[in-house]
This record gives C-alpha cells, structure tokens and sequence, in this order.
C-alpha cells in the first residue's frame, strides 16, 4: 500500500508519517518511509537546489526538478518497495507539485496533471492524508525555522497553495482524507489510525 502526507508546511507531515510507521509495523508490517523531493542520491541532489535559497529558479525550471526527483524516486525505490508488498509512506508526492507549481506558482494544471502522471510511471497513492491547517499556525510552528526557498513565498502564494489542496481533496474524496491537523499530535494519529485500521480491513 502506498500513502501519502500532505499540506503546508507546520501540518505535521513527518511527525504524523513517523507515528504511523511505528504503528504499521507494531502490527507486523514492512515499512519503507521518503520524502519528497528526496528518497535517492540523485532526488536528494534535486531537493537541495531546490530549496536552496541561493538557487534562482523560474517556475517551469522548479516544475521539471520536481518531476525529476519524482521520476528517480518512483522507479527506483517506490514501485520495487511497492512489488516487494511493502508499505510505502511519503512525505508529500504529487499532490504537493499540484499545489505549489499549480495553484502557487498558476502553471497550467492540464499540463502538471501529464507530467506528474508521466513522472510517477502512473502509479497513485492508495491513500491521501491531506493534514489541514491555516496559514497562522503554519507560521507559528515554523517561526524558529530558517526558511528554505519554498518557504519563503510569501503569504500569497501559500493562500493560493492552501486553496490549492482544499481543491485537489474535493475532487479525490476515494482517496484524500482530510485530517484537522491543528491540534495535538496525538489527537491527529488518532484520526488517521483510525482510517488506516478501517482502510485495511476493506482491503483483507
């Protein structure tokens, strides 16, 4: 199976990723944790160009380095682990590139639609976790972070990414479980064990 962690940053994505790795193979099941960008050598590279704040990079160019890292990480690790019968767990896939690049940056979504299709070999996440907060929160958690490039947007663009994902899990509700994530952490586990306990008894 393979799930995913999504939302702005400050939700609690690898928090919450860590929590349910613990818990699946608690009850006997392989796990294999990424990120994205990320996961290989060459998606590591990627992602530190990427957030760089040293980098200068239009939008089409960050775009195509998404892409890339995903493509590396999809046919090297996800789709091995995948056909070894492995759990697979990601910080943020394509769903986030829709969300930054498209409703952040406003790149034509038909376009991103077809290369985050074309990226990830057509492979889907079985399950989403979109964890919601607001823009407030999110730079409250992360005020004692130094900002990467992504991070340093400004509030217009996160307010367009923010609307971004509301979109994207309206128009995948099979798929995207929306999860208040602005609570304690373990308020916010609770909720997604509780769907992923009910997710793997559909699927015995």
């Amino acid at each position: 199976m393979f799930i995913t962690f999504e939302g702005i940053d400050g939700c609690g994505k690898s928090t919450q990723l860590k929590h349910t790795a613990e818990y699946l193979r608690s009850i006997g099941l392989d796990v294999v944790c990424l990120r994205e960008p990320g996961g290989t050598k060459f998606s590591e590279q990627i992602r530190d160009i990427l957030l760089s704040t040293k980098s200068k990079i239009n939008s089409i160019s960050e775009l195509l380095l998404f892409e890339a890292a995903r493509a590396d990480l999809t046919q090297n690790v996800i789709i091995p682990s995948l056909n070894e019968g492995k759990f697979v767990l990601s910080d943020r896939f394509f769903d986030s590139t829709t969300a930054y690049q498209g409703y952040g940056r406003e790149l034509d979504l038909n376009t991103i639609n077809t290369l985050n299709s074309f990226s990830s070999l057509n492979i889907k996440p079985d399950l989403t976790f979109y964890l919601k907060i607001d823009l407030e929160l999110s730079y409250r958690r992360s005020k004692y972070r130094t900002p990467d490039r992504m991070e340093s947007a400004g509030e217009e663009f996160f307010l367009k990414v923010i609307n971004g994902f509301d979109e994207i899990a309206k128009n995948n509700p099979d798929r995207i479980c929306i999860i208040d994530s602005s609570g304690k952490p373990e308020i916010t586990f609770q909720s997604i064990k509780n769907r992923i306990i009910t997710t793997l008894q559909k699927s015995k």
